[in-house]
């Protein structure tokens, strides 16, 4: 039994250094993730709520982005009717700049024949 646990403690740890190794990898990707995060005086909560109150529907992803001249949230809504729209909501003041609908791109199966 001391083997069996022992494995997977060793399997927990080894998946554990990957997943953080991954994640560091990403992070050092975008040097400026943490000071945006910290200079929005608006919470991801409160623009996914302010979102949601503008565009009816599911939210699939919500991210801090520098756009319009300015930093703002970009929160993605699943609609009813299957449309993925953008709001775009100001990180600063929580008001929204605007509301896109989000081109999506076609997936094409190429088959040998």
């Amino acid at each position: 039994m001391w083997k069996e646990l022992s494995g997977k403690v060793t399997l927990a740890a080894f998946v554990l250094a990957v997943g953080t190794m991954a994640m560091l990898d990403r992070v050092s990707a975008e040097p400026n993730k943490f000071e945006k995060a910290a200079s929005a005086k608006v919470s991801i909560v409160e623009a996914i709520m302010t979102a949601s109150e503008k565009v009816s529907g599911a939210v699939v992803e919500a991210k801090l982005e520098q756009k319009h001249d300015r930093l703002i949230w970009e929160v993605e809504v699943v609609t009813p009717e299957k449309q993925v729209m953008e709001v775009h909501v100001d990180a600063q003041i929580g008001t929204i700049i605007d509301v896109e609908e989000e081109k999506v791109k076609s997936r094409r199966i190429h088959r040998r024949h």
